[in-house]
Order: C-alpha cells, then sequence, then structure tokens
C-alpha cells in the first residue's frame, strides 16, 4: 500500500505530494525531496501505537479510543489517517497498487481485513 502526502489546501486545485509512504510488510518506507518533510513523516511513522477515535478499528461495542500497535498494515494506514496530519500538517491519501486481480465478490467469506492484506501482498509480489 502506498499513500501520498500533500499540503492540506481548500479548493478545487490539488497540490502535488511532497511525500510518499510506502508499507513493505514490515516497516514504512519514507521518499520526500526535502530533508524537513522526510524528517516529519519519518517521524510520524514511527514504531510506537498509534491511538485513533476512528470507529473503524473499534471492536464491536467497545467506547472510546483505539491503540493499534505497530507492526502491520492496520497501524500503517491509522498512522497515515490519524498520526500523519496533527503531526507534519500533511493530508493523506491511500494510492492503490493493484495492477491485476482487485475485489472479488466471491471471497467475501473472508473478513475485509483478509482480503486487504492479501491484495496488499499480490500488489508488492509476494
Amino acid at each position: 500500500m502506498r499513500v501520498e502526502l500533500r499540503p492540506a489546501t481548500e479548493g478545487d486545485e490539488e497540490p502535488p505530494a511532497v511525500a510518499t509512504v510506502t508499507w513493505d510488510g514490515r516497516a514504512a518506507v519514507v521518499q520526500a525531496e526535502d530533508d524537513a518533510v522526510r524528517a516529519a513523516v519519518v517521524h510520524a511513522f514511527r514504531a510506537t501505537p498509534v491511538v485513533t477515535d476512528d470507529q473503524a478499528y473499534m471492536r464491536v461495542g467497545a467506547t472510546g479510543p483505539a491503540v493499534i500497535a505497530p507492526g502491520d498494515l492496520t497501524w500503517f494506514r491509522a498512522a497515515a489517517l490519524a498520526r500523519v496530519p496533527g503531526e507534519t500538517g500533511l493530508r493523506a491519501r491511500m494510492v492503490p497498487q493493484i495492477a491485476s486481480g482487485g475485489f472479488d465478490p466471491a471471497a467475501n467469506y473472508r473478513p475485509l481485513r483478509e482480503q486487504l492484506d492479501r491484495l496488499d501482498a499480490h500488489a508488492r509480489g509476494a
């Protein structure tokens, strides 16, 4: 999975990405031309738990913020959406990297998280 980071602006015009972050299956790989931006993004993707109030990360019946431990794709997405905007002032945009395959309605017996992991592994060629 890849995330493009762009300056937070208002209006219709989309500013260019100032950094990209890719999940390689073990860690976040940051690419940015500006050293200050790169350092801020690396700090935002440090391997520490992410706390978020997003209901999508909570178990059924849970209340309060969710804590997502580092080390998997769920943590990577949570760090991009919850931590990056507050620490860098940039907004994250998820970019699909799937050249073939994709969502399979017949495979809906798998949980969504497992489907995303399989698609991510396919995109990486694993």
